[in-house]
């Protein structure tokens, strides 16, 4: 039995291919708000730079949810069904690095948007100059999570213990959510 591959831009299907893209988009930054959501659980009190670091990329996060919302109404995309997951999972994940200490926080966001910074770099060679739009909306936030990324490797996200195991095992788990949210 044969698989049907999924179209390529340019292709005949462009317009569902877009949709995987929004679908997959909105929920990873549904995630990220929930990361920091967790991550603010434990760290919101302090009054230090990390902290302070985290609230601020919050904020950017939210604001990419909202545009990622805007655009699965607009274009009338459905959203992933994992939604509920994404929910508990991104909340558990940054409580848990936040509670391993500011270092394991940070250790998180750089895993996070360092396959994030990938993930986008990749829709963006595919979109081409097919939807301007979409494409210069996700040109933006990729800045924005590469600007998130090098922040908490200022802030000794290399320093947090086991960083290369922590790092790792969060960026496998974000590319297991990254196709598991196109499909579903």
């Amino acid at each position: 039995m044969s698989r049907k591959k999924r179209p390529e831009f340019p292709g005949a299907d462009a317009s569902a291919e877009v949709a995987a893209m929004i679908r997959v988009d909105h929920a990873g930054e549904y995630g990220a708000v929930r990361i920091y959501e967790g991550q603010l659980a434990v760290l919101g009190g302090r009054s230090s730079a990390a902290a302070a670091a985290v609230r601020h990329m919050a904020e950017q996060e939210k604001r990419h949810l909202e545009a990622f919302d805007s655009l699965v109404v607009g274009r009338r995309v459905r959203p992933t069904a994992l939604e509920p997951v994404w929910r508990i999972a991104g909340f558990a994940l940054g409580a848990a690095s936040a509670l391993l200490g500011e270092k394991a926080a940070m250790a998180c966001t750089a895993a996070v948007e360092d396959v994030i910074d990938k993930h986008y770099a990749s829709q963006i060679a595919r979109l081409g100059d097919t939807d301007p739009e979409l494409r210069k909306t996700i040109e933006e936030f990729r800045a924005e999570e590469i600007s998130h990324r090098d922040t908490a490797i200022a802030h000794d996200a290399e320093g947090a213990p086991g960083y290369r195991l922590l790092s790792e095992s969060i960026k496998a788990g974000c590319r297991l959510a990254i196709a598991l949210s196109e499909k579903i």
